[in-house]
Parts: C-alpha cells; sequence; structure tokens
C-alpha cells in the first residue's frame, strides 16, 4: 500500500481568511516554536477551518480529534466541501482510529475505547445525556495502546489537532496524555470555552496538553468583524408549581425546626463548652488560630443560645466591646461541621449523641453526603431547576417569537434528557407531563399548536420530523447517497413522522435533519444539549431556548454560541438565546436555580439595558435585580424581556452604539488557581465598596429623604394650618431620618477617620504588586511595555487593570490583587497599610500577602519593601507564629475589607 506523505499540493481553503484567521497563520511560525498552538475563541468563528489549514500547512501526517461523532462527521464534510470542493470522501483520511490513513478525524471516545479494548465504538453515535456509558469512566489501563500508536507510527503521524479541547478532564485525557507523550507531535488546541471552572491540578493537565494560550479572540471582535450575528440574552422566570411549592416550603420549614432546636440541644451546648479551646483559650491559642472559624462558630453558637461569653475569649479576640455576630443557618453549618466530622479527639464522650444528631439531620435533608446546609439540598435544588413550570415558559417564548418571525423563525430548544417513557405506541397520548426532557417539550407544543408551527425532534436515538417535512428529508437523504431508510407514522398523531436510525442513515442523521431545518421544512427543533449543543452547526439558527438544568458554564456557553453564528446572504441575521429560571420565593437570593443562572452569565458577553449600553457580562446588564423574589415583580420582568426581544431591528444598532465605545474586551474568565471559589479571571477589577462610596450613597439617601419630606409637607399643607402641626411635621420627619440615617452616618464617618480609602492606594498598590510578580518570574514581559491603570468613577468605585501584558499575566495580576483587597482569610503574612487622617488620627488597615508571593519569606520580603517604597508605611506580620496568629484574628475581624458586606466584583467590559 502507497503510503502518503503529504497533502496534494491543489489542495487549499477556496474562500478568504477572517481577520483573526490571518493573524494566526501569518504568525504560525512564531507561535509553533514550542510544538504546540493553542487558540480560544467563540463558537462559530472559524476554529475548524483553521485547524485543517494549519495542519495543511504543517503537511505531516495528521490525527483530528473530536468530542462527538456529529462533530467528526462535520470536519470531514467541512475539509470535503472547503478544502477538496468534493463531496468524495479521499481514500487517504480515515474516520476509523483502528485503521489509520494519512488524515484520521476519529472522536476522544473512540481513541480510549480501542485503547482500553471497551465496548463503546468508533462507529457509536454520541449518547445522550441519560445513555452515557459508566465505561467512558473505567479504569485507563490502555491494554491495546502500543498496537495504535504503532499504526498511527505508521502512517508517521506528527500532528495531533485537539477539538473543543476542555473536554480532556478525565480518562480521555490519560489515554491521548500517553499518545502524545510517545508521538512527540505538533500540539493544536481548539476551545471556544477553556475549563476555567475546574480545578487547578486538571488546568495545569489541560495546559501540559494543548500548550499556553497562544490567541484569545472575544465575541465583540467577531462581531465587529461579522463573524458573529448581533445577539442578546434573554431570561424568562417562573414561579414553581403548587406542588413544588409545597415540597419546598415542607423543607424550609423542616430546616427552621432543626435549627430552633439546636440552641436548646442542652448535650451540644456542653459538648462545645467542655472542649479543651473554650475551658482554657490562652492555653490552647495555637489550636484555635489554627481552627478560626471553628472557634468562632462555638463562640457565636455558645452566645446564641443566652449563656454569657467570658472575658478571657473577649481577650483572645483583643477587642471587649466587639459585637457578636447572630447564630445563624451559614454558623450553625460550620459548628455542626466541627462537631460532628472535622473535631475527631475532643467529642470522643458524644459519640451516642452525634450519632443520634447526624442522623436527624440527614432525614430532615440538612446533611447530604457530609455536607451540611439549612438553605440548600438536592430536594429544593432539583425541584426548581427541573420545574415543570419552564414548560408553559418555553410555550410562552415559542409562540412570541412565531408571532414576530412566522415562517422565518428557526429556533432550536435545548434540555438534557429525553425522556421516552412518554412516547406512546397508542393513539392517544394522554401522558400528564411531569418532567422536563425532550419528548414532553415536544408533546407540550404538539398538543398546543393552533399556528401550525413545525416541530422536530433530534435526538441520539429518538428523530421526529414533520409530514410535510418527509420529501425534503428523502431528497437530502437520496444526495447523500442513502436509498432507503425506515420511516413510519407517529401512532398518536399522523402529522409526524418517527425515523428509525439503522445503517448509513446512522452516521448522516444529524446531517439530513440539519439540513431540512435550514431549508425551513422545520421550524423548531427540540433536541439534547450532549448532541446538539457543541460543534453543531445550523447557520439559520435565529432563536435558542436553553432548557439545560446539568452541566458546567463550559457547555452552556456552547449551547448558547449555536445562535450567534452569521447566516450566508442574510446579513440581518439577529440571535435571541432565552435561558430560563425558576424563581423560588422562600429564599433571599431567588433560589438556587437564580443563582445558577447568575453565576453562568458571569460568561457571557452582551450589550447591556442600561442607558450606557456597554458590552459586559453579568446578569445586571439584563436589569434583573440581583435578589428577586416577589411574583409581581417576575411578571414584570417578563413583560420588559418580551418588549426587549421584540425589538430585533435595533439590536444591530444597539451592537454597533456599544462597539464604538471601547476597543478591546478588558476583562475575561479566570484561570483557576489554588482556591476553593471558582470565579473568573479579570483583566479589570471593579471594586465597589470603598469608603467614598459609602459615603456618596449615604448623601444621595439623605438628599432622596429630604427632597421626599418637603414634597410630603407641600402635599401635606392644607392639612396643616398651624405653625405647631407643622413643627410637630417637621419633628417627626427629623426623628424617623435621624433614626434610619444616623447610625450609616456614624459607620461612614468612623470608617472614614479610621482607614485610607482604598481608592487613594489601588493604583500604587498594583505597581508594587507588579514589581513583586516580575521579581519572582510569574510576569515575563518587559516592565516598560507595562501599565497599571487604576480609576475611580463618580460613585467611589475603583477600577483596577493591568495594560500590555500577556493574557495569563493578567489573569495572576488580577487575581491576586484580589487577593490584596479582599477580606483577610489564612494567609502566611498580612501587611498593615499605615496613615494618617489629617495627621493626627492613626489610620491603619490588614491586607493579605497573594498566596503566591507569601510562599516564600524573600519574596514576601520583597514585596513589604516594594509596598514601602511605593505605597508608604507598613508591617510584614507572618501569621504562623503565636504572636502573629493573635494579629490574624485581630486583622481578619479588624480589616477593612470585612466592614463591607459586598464583594468585590468582577466585570468584563469592552471598552
Amino acid at each position: 500500500m502507497h503510503l502518503v506523505t503529504g497533502f496534494p499540493d491543489n489542495i487549499n481553503f477556496q474562500y478568504g481568511w477572517r481577520k483573526y484567521q490571518q493573524r494566526v497563520l501569518d504568525r504560525l511560525d512564531e507561535h509553533l516554536i514550542d510544538g504546540h498552538l493553542h487558540v480560544i475563541a467563540p463558537p462559530g468563528s472559524g476554529k475548524t477551518i483553521l485547524g485543517l489549514e494549519v495542519a495543511r500547512r504543517i503537511n505531516n501526517a495528521t490525527l483530528i480529534l473530536a468530542p462527538s461523532i456529529a462533530i467528526r462527521n462535520q470536519w470531514v464534510q467541512r475539509f470535503c466541501d472547503m478544502f477538496l470542493q468534493t463531496a468524495q470522501v479521499p481514500g487517504w483520511l480515515s474516520t476509523d482510529i483502528r485503521n489509520p490513513a494519512f488524515l484520521t478525524i476519529s472522536t476522544y471516545q473512540g481513541l480510549h475505547a480501542v485503547c482500553n479494548n471497551l465496548r463503546l465504538a468508533e462507529d457509536e453515535d454520541y449518547k445522550d445525556e441519560e445513555e452515557e456509558s459508566d465505561e467512558s469512566s473505567a479504569v485507563s489501563r490502555n491494554q491495546n495502546l502500543e498496537s495504535i500508536i504503532a499504526a498511527l507510527r505508521q502512517q508517521n503521524v506528527k500532528t495531533i489537532v485537539i477539538d473543543e479541547a476542555h473536554h480532556l478532564k478525565n480518562e480521555w485525557c490519560y489515554t491521548l496524555m500517553k499518545v502524545k507523550e510517545t508521538l512527540d507531535p505538533v500540539t493544536i488546541g481548539l476551545t471556544a470555552t477553556p475549563p476555567y471552572d475546574v480545578s487547578p491540578n486538571e488546568w495545569q493537565r489541560y495546559i501540559e496538553l494543548n500548550g499556553p494560550v497562544s490567541v484569545e479572540i472575544s465575541v465583540p471582535e467577531l462581531v465587529i468583524e461579522g463573524d458573529l450575528c448581533p445577539h442578546q440574552d434573554y431570561v424568562y422566570l417562573s414561579r414553581p408549581t403548587q406542588t413544588e411549592k409545597e415540597n419546598i416550603g415542607a423543607f424550609r420549614q423542616r430546616m427552621e425546626a432543626l435549627f430552633a432546636e439546636l440552641t436548646e440541644d442542652k448535650v451540644l451546648i456542653t459538648a462545645i463548652e467542655s472542649h479543651p479551646a473554650w475551658v482554657d483559650p490562652a492555653q490552647h491559642l495555637d489550636w484555635i488560630y489554627t481552627n478560626l472559624s471553628c472557634y468562632s462558630a462555638s463562640l457565636i453558637f455558645v452566645n446564641g443560645c443566652g449563656r454569657e461569653v467570658s472575658k478571657q475569649h473577649l481577650d483572645i479576640i483583643d477587642d471587649k466591646d466587639v459585637a457578636i455576630p447572630a447564630f445563624d443557618y451559614k454558623w450553625a453549618a460550620i459548628l455542626l461541621d466541627f462537631y460532628l466530622y472535622k473535631e475527631k479527639q475532643y467529642f470522643k464522650g458524644f459519640e451516642y449523641h452525634k450519632r443520634a444528631l447526624e442522623t436527624k439531620l440527614r432525614r430532615g435533608g440538612a446533611i447530604e453526603n457530609k455536607q451540611i446546609s439549612f438553605l440548600q439540598s438536592k430536594q429544593v435544588t432539583g425541584a426548581l431547576a427541573s420545574s415543570i413550570s419552564k414548560l408553559q415558559s418555553i410555550k410562552h417564548i415559542v409562540d412570541f417569537e412565531y408571532g414576530q418571525l412566522g415562517q422565518a423563525m428557526r429556533m432550536v430548544v435545548l434540555t438534557d434528557y429525553i425522556r421516552k417513557e412518554f412516547y406512546v405506541n397508542a393513539p392517544v397520548n394522554h401522558f400528564e407531563l411531569n418532567k422536563i426532557g425532550v419528548m414532553t417539550i415536544f408533546e407540550k407544543l404538539r398538543r398546543e399548536n393552533p399556528s401550525g408551527i413545525r416541530i422536530g425532534v433530534l435526538t441520539g436515538s429518538v428523530v421526529i420530523i414533520p409530514r410535510r417535512a418527509y420529501p425534503a428529508f428523502e431528497a437530502a437523504a437520496k444526495r447523500k447517497g442513502i436509498e432507503k431508510h425506515l420511516c413510519s407514522e407517529l401512532p398518536f398523531d399522523r402529522d409526524y413522522m418517527l425515523i428509525e436510525e439503522c445503517g448509513a442513515l446512522k452516521n448522516n442523521i444529524v446531517h439530513l435533519v440539519t439540513a431540512i431545518f435550514q431549508e425551513g421544512e422545520i421550524e423548531l427543533l427540540i433536541g439534547t444539549k450532549s448532541l446538539l449543543g457543541e460543534g453543531w452547526d445550523a447557520p439559520a439558527i435565529n432563536t435558542l431556548v436553553l432548557a439545560s438544568f446539568v452541566g458546567s458554564f463550559v457547555l452552556s456557553n456552547q449551547m448558547r454560541g449555536r445562535a450567534i453564528r452569521t447566516q450566508k446572504g442574510n446579513l440581518n441575521k439577529t440571535g435571541n438565546i432565552w435561558h430560563l429560571a425558576c424563581v423560588d420565593d422562600t429564599s433571599a437570593t431567588g433560589g438556587d436555580d437564580f443563582d445558577t443562572l447568575k453565576r453562568r452569565f458571569k460568561s457571557f458577553v452582551g450589550v447591556s439595558f442600561k442607558q450606557d449600553g456597554h458590552i459586559e457580562n453579568g446578569i445586571g446588564r439584563l436589569n434583573i435585580p440581583e435578589n428577586i423574589r416577589d411574583y409581581r415583580q417576575i411578571d414584570l420582568q417578563n413583560q420588559q424581556m418580551l418588549q426587549h426581544a421584540a425589538n430585533r431591528s435595533a439590536l444591530k444598532e444597539s451592537w454597533d452604539t456599544a462597539l464604538a465605545k471601547g476597543e478591546s474586551l478588558i476583562e475575561e474568565i479566570k484561570i483557576p488557581f489554588g482556591g476553593e471559589q471558582e470565579y473568573q479571571e479579570v483583566k479589570s477589577m471593579y471594586f465597589n465598596r470603598t469608603i467614598k462610596n459609602i459615603v456618596i450613597s449615604l448623601l444621595i439617601g439623605m438628599t432622596d429623604y429630604l427632597v421626599n419630606a418637603v414634597s410630603s409637607l407641600g402635599r401635606s399643607g392644607r392639612l396643616l394650618q398651624s405653625r405647631e402641626g407643622i413643627y410637630s411635621y417637621l419633628t417627626a420627619f427629623f426623628i424617623i431620618g435621624l433614626l434610619i440615617f444616623a447610625r450609616r452616618a456614624f459607620k461612614a464617618f468612623r470608617l472614614y477617620v479610621k482607614y485610607r480609602d482604598i481608592a487613594k492606594d489601588v493604583q500604587h498598590v498594583g505597581e508594587a504588586l507588579l514589581d513583586s510578580l516580575i521579581k519572582i518570574g510569574t510576569v515575563k514581559t518587559v516592565r516598560e511595555k507595562l501599565a497599571v491603570e487604576a480609576m475611580v468613577d463618580k460613585f467611589g468605585a475603583v477600577y483596577c487593570y493591568i495594560d500590555g501584558a500577556s493574557a495569563f499575566e493578567k489573569s495572576t495580576f488580577i487575581s491576586m490583587l484580589y487577593e490584596i483587597v479582599g477580606p483577610v482569610d489564612n494567609p502566611r503574612y498580612v501587611i498593615t497599610r499605615k496613615s494618617f487622617f489629617m495627621r493626627v488620627f492613626k489610620q491603619e488597615d490588614f491586607h493579605p500577602v497573594p498566596e503566591l508571593i507569601g510562599r516564600n519569606k524573600h519574596t514576601a520580603e520583597y514585596f513589604a519593601d516594594a509596598w514601602k517604597r511605593l505605597v508608604g508605611p507598613c508591617d510584614l506580620i507572618f501569621t504562623r507564629s503565636l504572636e502573629g496568629r493573635r494579629l490574624l484574628l485581630k486583622a481578619r475581624i479588624k480589616s477593612l475589607a470585612a466592614q463591607f458586606e459586598k464583594k468585590a466584583q468582577r466585570l468584563n467590559k469592552w471598552q
């Protein structure tokens, strides 16, 4: 057999390059110096074409790995259409990993399966969520690895392309790493959503496989270049059904009862008060300072039980006038975790009580997998996320969008499960729709379809198309050379056809249904996120409904990307993306489902509804309150969303206006480091809690109150005929205002005198941090190219970011700056920021030394010296000594950051 040694000379991409693609190709040699090209770009930006062209230019035998059969087939289709200009697949291209060729296009599952002799085969379709095989998580022994590598070596494979590289977080990655180590190939990593929400170890493994990020392209950049269409996210809220509401209410009542019993539990009180650190704290300072949260929870619990906290504990805090916080659900969870699980030595005499208490809490729903919470449970979270009320939300959205677009609507609804149990082989389908899934959504819309919308279903195991679309489907199949296929009428509705997946149709079904959807034979397509949520290409989509409640932000962002691609010949295309959330009015934040949506929106960038119309991330850009509970507010929010969504014609103008206000997205997603918190990388930090902010907010509130007082006085003039009446009225307003604002005014004044405003120092703090990062080698860009930018808006909010650095350097800088200005937790070193107010009052505040710098005494001292030089006087405190621990406790309590309730925010903003 003739061994192909290079791509044929006449193969070239037949169209023009997008600007970012051209930039990558122009600098390809530079990018490939370390043997890696790692490209991050939004869905729809042309990463597949770029990957093929890079592989062609390298001109070695190539292995391309995709996350699903559907995406694998798209690689083949794109290569034939865009490079070969033929539908005929050449003999030197293989999709069978067991028989590789010069160009082999396979899946991660296929490679892992054949290397481990697993049942999962290359010709299987990508599983739906509820049908995934446990074998994918089997232990990798790679019994067949050597033979697969030998086959790849025989083809002289020297290039590996990893599509949607964020998938490689499990055993697939282990197998691929073995292949990479053995072949030592050039590696091309392509993804729209790097796995920023994984552990630090997983992130490091991801970087080892794909190499450092070479190019990162933002959504606004691609909208400017015309590669992505103007689009907007919308949120449709619902309230739980009566049954769901009753179940949630019952959970809340159980939690209240369990919590109330704690302060009456004499055995628990005795146990806590018998702990050596409570009996004699002065002799157990090391334990206290090592277990500050447990000690604090004990202190707050005992105080909450109405028992006196002795002077020796107040001496430990070093503040006799400290106001001990109220015992609440959060502190109860910390206390019980300490009592039931963490403390192994001193509660041995209470084993029977511990078992009984744990059993009671577990039965009540406060403990799940040794995680204690009085606010959340799988029962409540699941009830909200999969609420049946969302079926009606989908129906409202479908009716609205069809009313706006008519037969031009190309809507896709993505969800998690098929729910095949709601398919019946009977003349009538009367099943009660009590679960969210493909079949229940289909049934809801089929049963209530007065407009005659053409509805289709596309999953890995169920495919349904309208009868009217069947001729177009049959014609598309014939064009693929597929003459025979099985189909039948739905037993309960003759207007729909059930397509049987078998033979040649099996691996082409996604392409065929997509084709007739593009043509308008299907106007509304319902599918699973696992099959259609990623890599699937249907540029005609103009409306997307995300009815998915399982998965990470990576997948939610991938699904969202289906609707934002431009469509050839449709210059006016816009994309509406609908997100669903069920609101819990028993939760202060609106409930777990709404909280999840808020977290997801941190990775969604779009035009703000606010007056300034900037491009930014976060749910706040849609003018939705952070905490929403009132059901009347839900209806109002939904109406406002529909009003915005109806104005598609203004969407392009909104994007054009917003894009003109900036040049780059100065904030991105957070690359994970060793902290427990999952948070976003930012290239700009928004520190919205400075003293100036409090003072200005106070003045605005007082002014607003006085205006209302005068206005009310005018309206009440007829009733206040006498001077005494007016005096009484003003006195009452004064007393009420005093009660409202006196405490806030005192707090603002005390903070202003006691602490120096961080807004005055953040620029210099950033400079000191940058110097230290350069010193330890984390920032490698030359200092002359770098600049720390800081500014304060009229409300006292502080913005700070670093300009001129690499993406990794920017993310490292901002995460460490967040550590410095954030609450003091348990750092190795603390810096005291010292100054004087009006040269009389001493001002002192505490700031953690970032963990990366504080690992080493010399780097911590260098940071302190840079602080003294650029910021002002300070002391460096080592917290691992007893005296350091005492000062750390004081710092945690008295830190300026602890005086404010709101945390620093991270905003993605185009400017």
